[in-house]
């Protein structure tokens, strides 16, 4: 029998698992990956919302499409608050001393209470209803679909904040892509068991399993939050001190330059890798003639790029690339992937199609953490702590990928429509040519960014090279 020595066996468990490295002194896998299960819970609801429900409103419940993509635009609207949240986080009094504990704690409840609610409101407003007024479903469903927003925005919030403020500098890069991929499988096995719970439809299942998911976010939350934060009893005099308010802090936030830019390049790269997202699918059935089992291999794909891309991203920078740089190549990523997807109409290929998914989720995916990293390592500017950062950053986000989505689905049924016409001359009355001006418009978007994130890139021309970097020269070598 061979024995290896302790040290060996941590050698060969940091080496195999999946970001072992991540841990510190400060912040242990263990209590790392328990705090990632905020994301699981967010991923989950992130499924409920945008998935499951939206197909049960239009499909068993007969809701018109009108209301439902109204419904699920509410949780969009709440997003530009995140900035405010996490600026409350950041500057909380407590007599225990805890910042984060508490939003995690109450945007847990308000995901919780809008989900236990969420049922009911919808049957309501499907018709189901004897007693009480006729706008009631309207106001109920409005209500659930706003306080579950509300809820999934400040406990991400906080919780990124809380495992920014535990993370070292040299760990933060590989705690942002574990808690993005531990966002991605949440997302990905919440489909599959909700798709398998609900798919003997009815009305009391569809209690259930909402109200199970209210259950589980608080169960998820409750192990994530436990003993976060220590006990750091505040003094009198520290309770009593006048905090900054919103508008001071998001004035020096601002005054540091570099965050307006960040916000701006995330806003634009967001739009532009967004625009797409309720296309993908239609585009595959409509114009390469794919089944309906064939066309939901593309969410999988993309989610495998995605994944490959938090990986690669969590390594390059713990080796010392520099995170804008790898934010310029997931946008480069994104535009040969655009390009594959645009091309494999009149090539007829699935192959080229499938694989251009797969490389809009690894641009994507390398762009989302490295900006995330950047946000959570950016220096505090006076009264501007990393909640506000981190909120601003998730407000930006949200609100580009929801502004985007409700953008390229118009313009994809508006130029779509006048080309079938013939309003753009015989050759381009295809139905594929509205889905390629979305396609297009996005890789333009996609070099916009990429003009906006140059003044953030580090320039190292005059830098010494060693031999082994002599053969190696990027576009941020050239003088500007």
């Amino acid at each position: 029998m061979i024995f290896l020595k302790s040290k060996h066996i941590q050698q060969l468990g940091t080496r195999w698992m999946p970001f072992a490295d991540a841990a510190s002194d400060s912040l242990t896998l263990p209590a790392l990956l328990r705090l990632g299960l905020f994301q699981v819970s967010v991923g989950m609801a992130t499924v409920l919302l945008l998935g499951t429900l939206n197909r049960v409103m239009i499909v068993e419940l007969s809701v018109p499409a009108s209301v439902v993509a109204l419904m699920i635009a509410l949780p969009v609207v709440s997003a530009p608050f995140r900035a405010f949240l996490g600026h409350k986080s950041d500057n909380h009094k407590s007599w225990i001393g805890w910042k984060r504990i508490p939003y995690l704690w109450f945007g847990s409840l308000w995901q919780m209470g809008g989900l236990a609610i969420m049922p009911f409101a919808l049957i309501v407003l499907s018709g189901d209803q004897v007693h009480g007024p006729e706008w009631a479903g309207e106001v109920l469903a409005a209500l659930a679909f706003l306080m579950t927003g509300i809820g999934m925005h400040m406990t991400q919030t906080a919780g990124l904040a809380l495992a920014s403020d535990r993370a070292t500098e040299e760990t933060r890069p590989r705690v942002v892509a574990l808690l993005y991929v531990m966002f991605l499988l949440g997302m990905a096995v919440s489909a599959v068991v909700l798709g398998l719970l609900l798919r003997d439809f009815s009305e009391l299942r569809l209690v259930r399993v909402v109200q199970g998911c209210g259950v589980a976010t608080m169960l998820l939350n409750l192990i994530a939050l436990w003993k976060q934060e220590k006990v750091k009893p505040m003094s009198a005099d520290e309770m009593a001190e006048v905090r900054p308010i919103f508008h001071e802090g998001w004035r020096d936030l601002m005054a540091g330059g570099m965050a307006g830019r960040l916000l701006l390049v995330v806003m634009l790269g967001t739009m532009a890798f967004q625009m797409q997202d309720v296309l993908l699918e239609p585009y595959g059935a409509e114009i390469l003639g794919l089944s309906v089992g064939s066309t939901t291999w593309l969410t999988a794909c993309n989610a495998a790029g995605a994944l490959v891309g938090f990986v690669l991203a969590g390594r390059w920078m713990t080796n010392g690339h520099d995170m804008f740089r790898m934010s310029a190549r997931g946008l480069l990523v994104g535009v040969v992937a655009f390009l594959m997807v645009i091309f494999a109409a009149p090539l007829h290929s699935t192959v080229m199609f499938y694989v251009g998914a797969v490389g809009i989720g690894l641009g994507a995916g390398l762009f989302a953490v490295s900006t995330l990293t950047a946000a959570m390592s950016l220096p505090e500017q006076g009264r501007a702590g990393r909640g506000l950062v981190l909120g601003a950053l998730g407000a930006a986000q949200a609100t580009a990928a929801g502004l985007s989505i409700a953008l390229g689905g118009g313009l994809r049924d508006t130029v779509g429509a006048y080309a079938v016409k013939g309003g753009f001359g015989p050759v381009f009355a295809t139905p594929a040519f509205g889905y390629s001006v979305v396609y297009q418009i996005e890789i333009v978007m996609l070099f916009v960014t990429l003009l906006a994130l140059a003044p953030l890139v580090r320039v190292t021309v005059f830098t010494p090279r060693n031999e082994s970097d002599q053969a190696r020269m990027g576009l941020v070598d050239f003088p500007n």
